[in-house]
């Protein structure tokens, strides 16, 4: 279950808006093969300037569309995994017109005991979900 957020700057239709959450979702369900419902994202919209991505030094430029994207799942993923969904996530919003250059990713692990739902419970350990990866689901 990734929670997903979603940086962009605010010169996007909602329709835009709507079509890059949709195509990281998509990566990602295609690359760990989790349920469509598990659909977590928060999407903030930025005035121009207020978003800054460099290029950390590796020779290419940005243009004002940045997308930066922090998704936050479970541990337990090995390298490949990790790998095809950045290059998922990068081909599914290029098929929408965001540049590869303007794809940022952080990727953020932590465990089961980090996830509440709702109603004050930390579901996967009450067993009410399945810790995912695990032999139990």
């Amino acid at each position: 279950m990734p929670l997903v957020r979603i940086d962009l700057t605010g010169q996007r239709s909602d329709e835009e808006v709507g079509e890059i959450s949709r195509a990281v979702h998509d990566a990602i369900v295609d690359a760990y093969k989790i349920p469509e419902r598990d659909y977590f994202h928060i999407v903030t919209e930025h005035p121009a300037g207020r978003i800054v991505a460099q290029d950390a030094g590796l020779g290419f430029e940005r243009s004002e569309s940045v997308v930066m994207i922090q998704i936050f799942t479970q541990r337990g993923r090995d390298r490949a995994a990790k790998q095809a969904l950045y290059d998922g996530v990068a081909a599914s919003l290029e098929r929408i017109g965001v540049a590869g250059e303007d794809v940022f990713l952080g990727y953020v692990e932590n465990g089961p005991e980090d996830w509440s739902f709702g109603f004050g419970r930390a579901q996967y350990l009450t067993g009410e979900l399945a810790v995912p990866g695990s032999s139990a689901g």
